[in-house]
């Protein structure tokens, strides 16, 4: 069922910002309540001037010392009377949102901080939220870097529901960051299976030559070449009377391009090729957490694409699980491959709900940046509720259209279909539609183009693997099937 796994992943990388408190993991960036906290006062430039008006004159001399113009995530420490830190002025935009005091870990001393503010609710909330993911470090192999500051979790914010978010987020970030190396097929495959057994889900798998037995023709031609097994992780969950929703990503664990072999620079962060089955844990992760009333399938196919004798070829013709054939243009176009005989074995349970995510094509990137998720869906009303999500919680998202004329550019002349596009334009468009070939048109569909990797370090993402849209994802679903 898998290989153990190396020394350096056996924690899971949750663990990373994990420590015990009550019987309940709590991050290591958070205090229930501490005795000694210190001030936080987020105030922008404006709140900063009426703010000092209230401030004695040695206060306000002391801030107009220091420069101190509330820039968002500026800092300024205000000395206590006698010694030690007395409060901190926390710079933030006009608008708040998640990342308004993210970086706060990154920019303030070690200590126990307090948020002195009249926020709302679910503002205090994402705002810790940002605080845990402005805290992360993907520090699995290299040694301690310090001691983290604490965020005093003190008013009415669900402790719990914030643990179980930010530890979801965690996983999909610790995941892709997690080097090939050390994240193959059958690594992926442990820690599907340790998902599963944290929140008593069922898992299978179906590994190498086993896939051509039950028809997954496509999953095992694309992962063949490569010296660890292919496989289809499937994870299952909750009860079979509720509605269905079923997560698809994409888990290539290390891109080569194949026989169409990338060059150096194109190759260097294909360890990220397995981020849309990091997306679809953290989010399986938190709909279980959570305890939503679905019956949640996860599908995750699981390769390398590789180059040896046994690889597939450009000009190849290949069987889908559905029976259409397709014509192989380019190697490098792998990943809709192994997502189309997910998908065919998706729809064959008649999802309430179906969603995949891969890092599928540049061409994505190129029409939205690498710091939105792009998205396709045969709804007009489930892009709408995700928009709305997207906007509450500040994870970005845009819909590109399934433009049904651009079918004609993967049209085969000697087969069903082609697996890409020849011309150089609209390639996130003509890989959505390939998909939508293998989708049942009576289901509804959200499939997501992500980068799942920050290229620059900003306030509560830093550089590294990162969790796109799932935050909202979630919020769609919460809010489609209530508890």
């Amino acid at each position: 069922m898998g290989i153990a796994p190396s020394p350096k992943i056996q924690d899971n990388g949750v663990l990373s910002i994990l420590s015990k408190e009550s019987g309940l993991n709590l991050p290591a960036c958070y205090v229930r309540q501490s005795e000694t906290p210190v001030t936080l006062i987020p105030v922008d430039e404006t709140q900063l001037g009426l703010w000092l008006k209230s401030q004695p004159s040695s206060v306000q001399r002391w801030v107009e010392a220091q420069g101190y113009r509330a820039e968002p995530h500026s800092v300024c420490l205000l000395p206590g009377e006698e010694q030690g830190i007395a409060a901190v002025l926390y710079g933030v935009g006009k608008q708040l949102d998640t990342w308004s005091i993210s970086d706060g870990p990154k920019r303030l001393p070690a200590g126990d901080y307090r948020l002195d503010c009249d926020w709302p609710e679910d503002l205090r909330y994402q705002a810790a939220l940002g605080w845990g993911l402005g805290a992360y470090r993907f520090d699995r192999y290299k040694a301690d870097d310090g001691t983290l500051p604490r965020l005093s979790l003190e008013g009415p914010i669900d402790t719990d529901a914030l643990s179980a978010e930010l530890m979801a987020l965690t996983r999909v970030r610790d995941l892709i960051n997690t080097p090939p190396n050390d994240m193959m097929p059958p690594e992926l495959a442990i820690e599907t299976r340790a998902l599963a057994e944290r929140y008593g889900a069922s898992f299978d798998q179906v590994v190498g030559e086993a896939l051509l037995e039950e028809n997954y023709r496509l999953i095992h031609a694309v992962g063949r070449a490569s010296a660890e097994a292919p496989r289809l992780l499937s994870l299952r969950w909750g009860d079979e009377s509720s509605p269905r929703v079923t997560l698809v990503g994409k888990g290539v664990c290390f891109d080569s391009g194949g026989l169409d072999l990338k060059n150096a620079s194109g190759m260097r962060l294909m360890q990220k090729d397995m981020g849309g089955a990091a997306h679809v844990l953290g989010l399986a992760e938190r709909i279980m957490a959570s305890g939503l009333p679905v019956r949640l399938q996860v599908l995750i196919p699981a390769v390398e694409n590789a180059v040896s004798g046994n690889a597939f070829r450009p000009g190849d013709i290949l069987e889908a699980r559905d029976g259409t054939t397709i014509e192989i243009d380019n190697t490098d176009a792998e990943g809709r491959l192994v997502l189309c005989d997910a998908l065919v074995e998706a729809c064959r349970q008649s999802p309430d709900l179906l969603i995949d995510f891969a890092t599928l094509t540049g061409a994505a990137r190129v029409a939205v940046g690498t710091e939105i998720g792009c998205y396709f869906t045969n709804r007009d009303a489930l892009a709408q509720s995700l928009d709305q999500a997207a906007a509450q919680l500040a994870d970005p998202v845009w819909r590109l259209p399934l433009h049904q004329p651009y079918r004609e550019q993967i049209k085969s002349r000697c087969a069903d279909i082609l697996n890409c596009a020849s011309g150089a334009f609209g390639g996130a468009i003509t890989a959505a539609l390939f998909l939508e070939h293998f989708v049942d048109e009576s289901i509804d569909w959200l499939h997501f183009d992500i980068m799942a990797w920050n290229q620059r370090q900003r306030p509560g993402r830093p550089e590294g693997g990162e969790a796109m849209a799932i935050r909202a994802v979630f919020e769609l679903i919460k809010n489609r099937y209530p508890l």
